[in-house]
């Protein structure tokens, strides 16, 4: 997995306060670490601290500095910002069908399961 997308689908997910360095590197750490991939956090670490120095010095960057040490977040004043929310956006055709099962399930009454 690309450090970057999940760098971006972090900082999208996190909204418009933003994240601080160390909690965006465990997130993408414990994304794309495997048995089969292995990574040294440390590593990952600092990939994530200078991409989102890199990119926050640029005005027209997807990302901008928050409030706060440390913290980041996406630029939503960017319309390359815009397209990510939709990109990244949880998008579930046949959400409304599933809630309704699950509110059927639940007046059934009590299942193995629960």
């Amino acid at each position: 997995m690309n450090f970057d997308n999940e760098i971006l689908r972090v900082l999208t997910l996190a909204g418009s306060k933003g994240l601080k360095t160390e909690k965006v590197a465990r997130h993408v750490f414990n994304a794309c670490n495997s048995m089969f991939t292995p990574l040294n956090y440390k590593d990952v670490h600092a990939y994530v601290s200078q991409f989102l120095i890199k990119c926050s010095k640029d005005a027209l960057s997807v990302i901008e500095k928050g409030e706060g040490h440390g913290i980041y977040r996406i630029n939503f004043s960017n319309q390359k910002a815009q397209q990510l929310l939709l990109k990244f956006s949880p998008h579930d055709e046949g959400s409304d069908k599933s809630e309704e099962d699950a509110l059927e399930l639940k007046e059934q009454g009590p299942s193995l399961f629960d």
